[in-house]
């Protein structure tokens, strides 16, 4: 009888530790799906991109790395492009707000509009951080990009070496600027200038200066053929913005029989490709893995109401205040260097050496 007490109590015992671990399971798989378990971050963030006609970064490299980042963070985000459209940029945010979200980060289309978005972000108690493009007179808590001016003293320099080499003297030069209402295009702006300005005291001459609303490609063309007009069709470079509208300038260049150096940025597939092809002479590569990942860094501290690991401040001139920026380096890049941004795995030799191509990504030493 003594043995079959005993017996009796260890079932309860081993019953009661079962019955536990069960509880135990629940529990943990409840924290997981609140998003409050270790390997997870409490709060949603949203991200608003805001067009596919600027740049090809945004849904080629921007969406897909931002969400392999939130992903490893275990940071449950949602991810949007407003698709050029100032409306649907308001009602995307609006949207965001309206479900619960912490932290907004957006790149604004221009910054009256971002401004209006972070304002009633705040009122709503949700952070805000500004990626890419920083938002004059707003509020955001971080701004994240890269070095932008830089950017632009990269390209100017870029110019000035490819027309040294080509062995122009007292060349002419047309600028085309990006959109006015992106803050990065002035500082882009800023940056080449610092270097053509230079070179336009010492004799160089400006043919033309324009910028291209919402970096608009289409615009682009026909802006450049009337600066070419303009300029009785001689022009011996182009300071191009980014890639889209270096190729926009390549595309009217070729249907006047004229060949020059063209800058870019981005190095987008195309713009890498006109490059390979000697159409343009240099692109500047942005490693946006790298500001994705400070992105989600900044949002994740924010989440945890910690401070964010920024480089300094960048000056909001309209908001007359500083606002903490992570700004990371940009890179040149000419034909010697173009597989370098392969062997990042920025642009894949897949969609890079096309049958058109292949013969000079092999020749370029691509892999």
């Amino acid at each position: 009888m003594r043995m079959r007490a005993l017996g009796l109590v260890a079932l309860s015992a081993a019953t009661a530790l079962v019955l536990a671990a069960c509880g135990s399971d629940d529990s943990s798989s409840d924290s997981a799906n609140t998003g409050s378990s270790s390997s997870a971050v409490k709060g949603k963030v949203g991200v608003i991109l805001p067009d596919t006609q600027s740049s090809a970064r945004w849904e080629s490299f921007d969406k897909p790395l931002l969400t392999k980042a939130f992903d490893a963070a275990g940071v449950d985000a949602d991810i949007q492009n407003a698709l050029g459209d100032k409306s649907k940029f308001v009602s995307i945010a609006d949207g965001m707000i309206q479900e619960g979200v912490s932290v907004l980060a957006i790149v604004n289309l221009d910054s009256a509009t971002g401004a209006q978005v972070q304002a009633k972000a705040k009122a709503a108690g949700v952070k805000t951080i500004d990626y890419d493009r920083l938002t004059l007179g707003g509020t955001a808590d971080y701004y994240v990009s890269f070095d932008n001016v830089k950017v632009g003293e990269l390209q100017g320099q870029g110019l000035v070496d490819c027309l040294t080499a080509a062995k122009k003297t007292n060349p002419s030069i047309i600028e085309l600027n990006g959109s006015p209402t992106d803050n990065n295009a002035t500082l882009f702006k800023q940056g080449y200038d610092s270097v053509l300005d230079k070179k336009y005291a010492e004799g160089w001459k400006k043919a033309g200066d324009q910028s291209v609303p919402d970096w608009d490609n289409a615009k682009a063309v026909t802006i450049f053929e009337q600066l070419l007009t303009a300029a009785g069709g001689k022009v011996d470079g182009v300071l191009a913005a980014n890639d889209g509208l270096g190729n926009s300038a390549i595309t009217v260049l070729k249907k006047n029989g004229l060949k020059v150096p063209v800058t870019g940025q981005d190095a987008t597939a195309g713009g890498l490709q006109n490059i390979l092809a000697g159409d343009q002479c240099m692109t500047v590569y942005k490693p946006i893995k790298d500001e994705a990942e400070g992105l989600v860094k900044l949002a994740v501290a924010l989440l945890k109401g910690e401070k964010g690991e920024t480089t300094g401040t960048v000056e909001d001139t309209e908001g007359k205040r500083q606002v903490p920026s992570l700004l990371l380096p940009p890179k040149a890049i000419t034909k010697d260097s173009v597989k370098e941004v392969v062997a990042d795995g920025f642009v894949t030799k897949a969609e890079l050496c096309t049958a058109k191509y292949a013969a000079l990504c092999t020749a370029a030493g691509i892999a």
